[in-house]
């Protein structure tokens, strides 16, 4: 059975980041040329799409497999021969009913493919075998019996016209009773690829700007040494920075906990104006994100909406800094909330508060940005990140 899905195009207008900031029209501009659709755009009736934590592939011709998951039709992973396959992780074992699979090139010729699950990553079963229509490059849902799963794989036979395969986007699909309020890690970008795949992109003026480091790490075998330089502007905007993105994708009501880890060095810069570390920026709009981590002289702040701070707490250098943040994101100010775990230890208790802006969605940045008068180099360490639905998944 397929049921062709229509990718809704929602362009980002992405504008100024906080702390009194000076309006980031210029981040706005580079977005708009590279982003494309957001997260939202792949959807389905009768059909749950599910988030994969992390996607791994065969092989490729340097159009990685993360690019069907950047809600951007231009991108798309490929591989030259039959057999190619691409595996989406969900992060825990799912109820999984299908995939949603946009083809690129899929309105010029139709692709044979077969798709299968996997609980541990080795033994897999063949749930589906069949043709794409080759009618459009929207995504095209297949489906099959309902399943418990980790793993789903997307396994490439031959197309009409070469023996490439190239897929756009791909999304698992569960059951409609799995929702966003159900159990189960979410996404992990913990670094522990060796890479920064697992992020959606980058701002970063050079890689030795966001490099992947052995040492130190916080957990694994990897974690992200972040460098800022005064002049560092990868954007054309407002401050200097170099951050990691991840389209989470966060809209009213969903209630998610974050984990990372997060190490300033021994010389990081103390100066007394604002150096971001985390936040979640607004879909559009200018202004300050809806939700914000960053250090102004000897301490740490969490601040909501430009305005109120919610948390403080000394700066800490040379050490690990373990947080768990969990947040019901709305912007009704008597729904949404907060509450931050430091080291183990319940710092904030839950405060109610609005977490983003109306009509909007928020997405994650992580890094260093800060303001553009600090001389000083600043190096900054991040790693263990993870998203989940439950305390538990992310402990």
């Amino acid at each position: 059975m397929k049921k062709t899905l229509l990718l809704v195009e929602a362009l980002f207008a992405l504008a100024g980041l906080g702390c009194g900031l000076p309006d980031e029209q210029g981040e706005a501009d580079e977005f708009f040329q590279t982003m494309g659709a957001t997260a939202d755009a792949l959807s389905a009736s009768n059909c749950t799409t599910l988030s994969a934590a992390s996607v791994l592939a065969s092989g490729n011709d340097g159009n990685g497999p993360q690019n069907t998951l950047d809600d951007q039709m231009g991108t798309r992973w490929s591989n030259q021969g039959a057999g190619s396959w691409i595996d989406y992780d969900l992060g825990s074992t799912r109820t999984v009913s299908g995939a949603a699979i946009a083809w690129h090139q899929g309105n010029l010729r139709t692709n044979t493919f077969s798709m299968s699950v996997s609980l541990d990553g080795m033994s897999y079963t063949t749930v589906y075998s069949g043709t794409s229509s080759g009618k459009t490059t929207a995504a095209e849902t297949y489906t099959f019996s309902p399943t418990s799963a980790r793993r789903l794989r997307i396994t490439f036979k031959s197309n009409s016209q070469n023996d490439w395969a190239s897929i756009a986007e791909a999304r698992a699909c569960g059951v409609a009773s799995e929702s966003s309020s159900g159990s189960g890690v979410v996404w992990r970008g913990d670094f522990d690829t060796g890479d920064r795949t697992q992020w959606t992109r980058t701002q970063m003026v050079s890689s030795d700007r966001l490099q992947v480091v052995s040492s130190p790490s916080r957990q694994g075998s990897y974690a992200i040494k972040v460098t800022v330089k005064q002049g560092d502007n990868p954007i054309s905007a407002s401050g200097n920075r170099n951050e990691l993105v991840k389209m989470t994708n966060e809209k009213e009501g969903d209630e998610y906990y974050y984990r990372w880890s997060t190490m300033f060095a021994s010389d990081f810069p103390s100066a007394k104006t604002w150096q971001l570390f985390t936040q979640w920026h607004q879909s559009g709009d200018s202004g300050s994100p809806p939700v914000e981590f960053y250090v102004n002289g000897e301490t740490m702040y969490l601040r909501l909406q430009g305005s109120t701070v919610v948390w403080s707490a000394p700066l800490v250098r040379g050490q690990w800094q373990d947080f768990i943040f969990h947040v019901k994101w709305s912007s009704k100010s008597g729904t949404g909330f907060v509450e931050l775990y430091r080291n183990g230890k319940l710092e904030l208790p839950k405060r109610y508060g609005a977490t983003m802006y109306s009509g909007q969605t928020n997405y994650l940045k992580v890094g260093l940005y800060r303001n553009s008068s600090i001389a000083q180099t600043g190096v900054v360490y991040h790693d263990a990140w993870v998203q989940g639905r439950s305390l538990q998944d992310v402990q």
